[in-house]
């Protein structure tokens, strides 16, 4: 107004702000709302379990009139708001026999695993073995794995080595979802879901993951997921061909019970 000479009602206009505004500066909402602070303040230190509902009816009981938004925001502002306490709905699963398999292709046991980035991104690793002769198939990195990425790493698995009679996995999100459950239906695979809180029904993968993350994941600094997956497909071959396994005799899984395209590399590798 004063570098440019224009009135109040101008320099309002101006800047799309109400005179009323101008001429009356704002008041701190601690002020504003000194009132039902105080009032809210004190249900809470002599109830101080009682929801938002109960405090607010107990307001109107003690005369007050303020309307329920304005208590609310309120109330939020204090950070009253309890956390409501929800019972986790846990499927109730029947408990599978952990047997390896004689054959190959007649369980693959999936799993997910998760680590950190240098720079502190997240990142997660879907981890699928075939149980016969505990051979890694695969390691998928990614920041992250839907049901839909699991699908696709499926596909391409069974491209290469044919489809499993069966798949072993927990009650994650990715496989209950329905994508996975419809590939599965598609191409006649059953679902072997193990007892929630019962990671020792899928044990075989369990000890993978172990293996994986103390040589490779807590072994090393990731600058990307590229990196973490080009040094992953390594030791995934050095695991399956020349790392001895206790409980295979001390031989490696293909030498325990080789595949039939096991001296091939696998033509299919899905990008991240």
């Amino acid at each position: 107004m004063r570098e440019h000479q224009l009135s109040v009602q101008r320099a309002c206009r101006t800047v799309r702000l109400s005179r009323a505004a101008y001429y009356r500066p704002p008041v701190p909402a601690s002020r504003r709302d000194a009132a039902v602070i105080a009032a809210l303040t004190d249900i809470v230190a002599r109830y101080a379990r009682w929801g938002f509902w109960k405090c607010f009816d107990r307001l109107r009981l003690d005369g007050q009139v303020w309307n329920h938004k304005h208590v609310h925001r309120v109330y939020c502002d204090l950070r009253l708001n309890l956390p409501r306490r929800t019972v986790r709905r846990v499927p109730k699963r029947v408990r599978q026999p952990l047997a390896a398999p004689a054959t190959l292709n007649q369980t693959w046991a999936l799993d997910f695993v998760s680590d950190m980035l240098y720079d502190g991104r997240r990142i997660r690793a879907l981890t699928v073995i075939d149980e016969g002769n505990r051979e890694g198939l695969e390691i998928s990195i990614g920041i992250s794995l839907p049901s839909r990425r699991v699908v696709r790493v499926l596909d391409d698995l069974v491209t290469v080595h044919g489809a499993p009679a069966a798949v072993r996995v927990d009650n994650g999100p990715e496989f209950i979802a329905q994508p996975f459950v419809e590939w599965a239906a598609e191409h006649r695979v059953a679902i072997h879901y193990i007892q929630p809180g019962k990671p020792d029904q899928n044990a075989y993968i369990e000890r993978f993951n172990r293996s994986y993350r103390t040589e490779v994941l807590n072994a090393y600094l990731f600058e990307s997921t590229a990196e973490l997956q080009a040094l992953t497909d390594t030791w995934l071959r050095i695991y399956n061909r020349e790392r001895p396994h206790a409980s295979l005799g001390r031989v490696p899984p293909l030498s325990f019970l080789p595949r039939p395209s096991s001296g091939e590399e696998s033509p299919l590798k899905l990008s991240t």
